[in-house]
C-alpha cells in the first residue's frame, strides 16, 4: 500500500497523478530487496572495525557506561559522557545506548556497537523513504515516485560520506539526531490527527538528547508547512508559524537544555569566531562537491580557518551558498519544484548548528550525515523532473530513456557502494585510518602524530619519533604530541629528552590530567616514586573520574606496602566506579599489607598476569632474592611467551649472581624480541664486558 498523505488545506492545489507510471509494483519490491542486499554487501566489511578518535574517551575509557546503574545520571550529569572534561557535552541517549551495548558485548568489543549503530541506520533509511514519498507526492503525485524515493534512499545509504558516520561509533550521535528529525517529520505528515497531542515531537526530543543538531526540527517543519500545507504563499507565513509553533517552542527549549546541561568544563574550540564563520561557506561548498565526488573523504583534515571573508576561497564559498539559496527560493514558485526548495533549506538548516557554533575543527566528514538527507532529495527530484520533461518532449523514445536511466542509476549505486566498501577498509584500524589521513592531510600535525602512535604500538619507535618530529613542525605547542614524544624517547632510554618533553607538556597544559598522568607513569618507571606520586595525585585532582591514574597510584602504594594510603584511594575510587574488580582487590589487600614483597605476592596470586608476575620479579630483585625473581619472570613468560621485559629481568638477576653466560643468553633473547630495548642492550654489554674481565 502506498503511503497515505495528510489531507491538503482548503487553499492547496491538488495535482492529478501523471500518466508516466514506472514499472509494475512487483518490480518495486524486487528493487527493494536488491537495494537491501546492496546495503548489507557494502557494509559487510565494517562490523569488526576498531574504535577511533573520540571513541577512546567516550567508550573505551569511560567508566560510567560500564554500569547500567549510571543510566539516570546520564540525563542530569554531562560529565558521564566522556573521561575528558573538555569533551563532556550533554548526550544522554548516546551514553544510554553505549551502556547497553557495553553490557551486551561484555566489554568494549566494537562488534556489538557496530551492529547496534547499523540497526538504527536501517530504521532511519526506512523512515527516509516514507518522508521522500510524502514530499514528492505532495509536490507532484506520480506512481513512479516510489522508485525516485527508493533511489534517493539507496544513494544516501551507499554514499561513502555516510560511511564516515556509520563507522565512527561515537558519532552515532549524528545518526540518532537525524533519525529523530526524520521520524518527527514522518509522524507529523502521516498522522495529522495526532498533531494536537504532540506525538511527533517525541522522537525529536530523543534526537536532541543525542546531539543538539536536532533542535533545527522546528525550522525544518516550518519550511515544510509553508511549502506544502500553505502552498508556498508568502501571505500565509503566519498560519505556517502557528502550525509549527509547538515544534518551534520545543526546539527552543531543547536548545536551552543542551546549553545548560553541558558540563562547564566543555571546551568546543579556541578558534576565533570570525575566522570560523568565514570558513563555513567554503566548507558547505566542499560538502556539496563530496555529494557527487566523494574522492577526498578524510577523517582529520588539515583545512585551517580563513583569516576573514576577504580570503578568495571564503568569497567563492559565500557566492556558491548564495547561489544555492537563490535556487531554493526560485523553486518555491511552482509546487512541483518545491521538493528542491525543501531539500536545499534542509541542507542549510541541518548545517546551521555546526556552521554557526564555533567548534574545534572547521569541517568534519560526519557532519554531512544530517544535511545530506535534504540535499539528495533536491538533486534527485531535480533530475527526475528533467527526465520527465525529456520523456514528454520525446514520447517515442520513452522506453529507451527509461532503460538508459535504469542502467545509469544502477551504475551510480554500484560505484558508490564500492566507494563505501573501500572507505570501510580505511576505517578498519587506527593504522589504516591515519595513514589515509597523512596522505590526504600532510600538513595535519595531529594526523601525523596519530599515525606515529600506530607505529610505536608495532614496536617501530624510531619511525614513530620521525612522525612526531614532522608533526611538531605543524603543531609545535600541542601538549599531547609532547607527551607522546616523551613516551617515545623513554622507550629508547633517552631519558633526558623524554623528561624535557614531559615537562613541556605539563607546562603547555597544566590543567590537563593527561599530561600529569603520563609524566607520572614515566617517573614511576624511572624509580622516581615520590615524584610520580605527586604527578598522579595532580592528575586525579584535575580529572577525578579518570581511572588510569588511580590504578597506577594504587599499584605504587601496593608495591610500597602503604596499606592506609591504598585503602583510602581504593575507597575513593569505588565512589566513582562501584563494583570495580581491580579496585576491590586492592582494597582487600590493603587490610593485610605488611611489606612490598607480600603485596606483590598477593597481587600475583590473586590476579595471575604477565605484568603482575613481572612486578613480583622486580620486587624480588630489589630485595636480592634473585632465584625467586627468575622464577617469577619465567612464570610471566609462561603466560606471555614474547615478553622481552621478563627476559631482561632474568638477565639482571644472573648478572647480580655473576652468572655471565646465563645473563648474556637472557639479554640476547630480550633483544631478539625487541631489538630497540635499551635496557637489554645495556645488560648484554655489561655481561659481555664482565665475562671478558673474568676470563682474563
Amino acid at each position: 500500500m502506498p503511503p497515505r498523505l495528510a489531507p491538503p488545506p482548503e487553499n492547496a492545489v491538488t495535482l492529478p497523478v501523471r500518466p508516466i507510471a514506472g514499472p509494475r509494483p512487483r518490480f518495486f519490491w524486487l528493487a527493494v530487496i536488491i537495494g537491501l542486499a546492496a546495503i548489507f554487501a557494502a557494509y559487510a566489511n565494517h562490523f569488526h572495525n576498531s574504535f577511533h578518535f573520540d571513541d577512546a574517551h567516550t567508550v573505551v575509557n569511560n567508566i560510567y557506561i560500564r554500569n547500567l546503574h549510571n543510566i539516570p545520571r546520564f540525563f542530569t550529569d554531562a560529565t558521564t559522557f566522556s573521561s575528558l572534561p573538555a569533551n563532556q557535552t550533554w548526550r544522554p541517549i548516546v551514553s544510554l545506548s553505549l551502556a547497553i551495548d557495553y553490557k551486551l558485548a561484555h566489554g568494549a568489543n566494537p562488534l556489538w556497537f557496530h551492529i547496534s549503530t547499523f540497526f538504527w541506520f536501517l530504521v532511519q533509511l526506512a523512515l527516509m523513504y516514507l518522508l521522500y514519498r510524502y514530499v514528492m507526492d505532495a509536490a507532484e503525485p506520480r506512481a513512479a515516485n516510489r522508485y525516485i524515493a527508493l533511489f534517493t534512499v539507496l544513494w544516501y545509504a551507499l554514499h561513502p560520506a555516510i560511511a564516515e558516520t556509520v563507522n565512527y561509533i561515537i558519532q552515532r550521535a549524528d545518526l540518532y539526531a537525524t533519525l529523530g528529525v526524520v521520524a518527527g517529520m514522518v509522524i507529523y505528515i502521516r498522522f495529522p490527527g495526532l498533531r494536537k497531542f504532540g506525538i511527533y515531537l517525541l522522537p525529536v526530543i530523543l534526537g536532541a538528547m543525542s546531539k543538539a543538531t536536532a533542535v533545527v526540527f522546528g525550522g525544518i517543519l516550518l519550511v515544510y508547512v509553508f511549502l506544502f500545507e500553505e502552498d508556498g504563499n508568502w501571505n500565509r507565513w503566519w498560519p505556517a508559524i502557528v502550525k509549527s509553533l509547538p515544534a518551534l517552542v520545543v526546539s527552543g527549549v531543547l536548545a536551552v537544555m543542551n546549553i545548560k546541561l553541558t558540563s562547564k568544563t566543555y571546551l568546543p574550540s579556541v578558534t576565533p569566531s570570525a575566522m570560523y564563520w568565514a570558513t563555513q561557506p567554503y566548507v558547505l561548498m566542499k560538502y556539496v562537491r563530496s555529494l557527487f565526488l566523494p574522492l577526498w573523504l578524510n577523517a582529520d583534515t588539515d583545512l585551517n580557518p580563513f583569516t576573514g571573508f576577504s580570503d578568495p576561497l571564503a568569497v567563492v564559498g559565500l557566492l556558491f551558498c548564495l547561489a544555492l539559496l537563490a535556487v531554493g527560493f526560485w523553486a518555491i514558485k511552482r509546487r512541483e519544484h518545491r521538493p528542491i526548495a525543501f531539500g536545499i533549506f534542509w541542507y542549510f538548516g541541518a548545517s546551521a548548528p555546526t556552521s554557526l557554533f564555533v567548534l574545534s575543527e572547521v569541517e568534519n566528514d560526519h557532519r554531512m550525515f544530517f544535511p545530506f538527507v535534504g540535499l539528495m532529495l533536491s538533486f534527485t527530484w531535480a533530475a527526475a523532473l528533467a527526465i520527465y520533461n525529456w520523456i514528454e518532449k520525446s514520447p517515442q523514445k520513452r522506453a529507451t530513456i527509461i532503460r538508459t536511466v535504469q542502467i545509469l542509476t544502477a551504475l551510480i549505486l554500484v560505484a558508490y557502494a564500492l566507494g563505501t566498501w573501500k572507505r570501510n577498509q580505511v576505517w578498519r584500524n587506527e593504522e589504516a585510518l591515519f595513514y589515509d589521513v597523512t596522505i590526504k592531510s600532510p600538513l595535519n600535525g595531529r594526523g601525523l602524530m596519530n599515525y606515529g602512535l600506530t607505529q610505536m604500538e608495532k614496536g617501530d619507535t624510531k619511525k614513530a619519533l620521525d612522525y612526531f618530529t614532522r608533526a611538531a613542525s605543524f603543531t609545535p605547542n600541542y601538549p599531547i604530541l609532547e607527551v607522546n614524544t616523551g613516551i617515545a624517547y623513554g622507550v629508547l632510554a633517552q631519558n633526558a629528552e623524554a623528561e624535557a618533553h614531559f615537562r613541556r607538556a605539563v607546562a603547555l597544559a597544566p590543567e590537563d590530567a593527561q599530561t600529569h598522568f603520563f609524566f607520572g607513569r614515566w617517573l614511576s618507571g624511572q624509580g622516581r616514586t615520590q615524584e610520580a606520586i605527586a604527578e598522579l595525585k595532580t592528575s586525579i585532582q584535575k580529572n577525578p573520574p579518570w581511572i588510569d591514574p588511580r590504578y597506577l597510584l594504587m599499584q605504587i602504594y601496593f608495591q610500597q606496602g602503604d596499606g592506609p594510603a591504598l585503602k583510602q584511594l581504593a575507597q575513593d575510587t569505588l565512589q566513582f566506579e562501584p563494583g570495580d574488580a581491580t579496585t576491590q582487590r586492592y582494597l582487600a589487600s590493603s587490610a593485610n599489607m605488611r611489606d612490598p614483597v607480600s603485596a606483590a605476592e598477593y597481587l600475583a596470586q590473586s590476579e595471575p598476569s604477565p605484568d603482575n608476575y613481572l612486578n613480583l620479579s622486580l620486587v624480588y630483585h630489589q630485595n636480592k632474592r634473585y632465584q625467586d625473581s627468575i622464577a617469577a619472570a619465567r612464570k610471566a613468560i609462561q603466560l606471555k611467551p614474547n615478553f622481552p621485559e621478563a627476559y631482561n629481568n632474568i638477565a639482571a638477576d644472573y648478572e647480580d649472581m655473576h652468572q655471565w653466560d646465563q645473563a648474556i643468553e637472557a639479554a640476547k633473547q630480550a633483544l631478539k624480541l625487541s631489538p630497540d630495548f635499551q635496557l637489554a642492550k645495556n645488560n648484554l654489554a655489561w655481561a659481555e664486558s664482565q665475562k671478558k674481565l673474568n676470563v682474563r
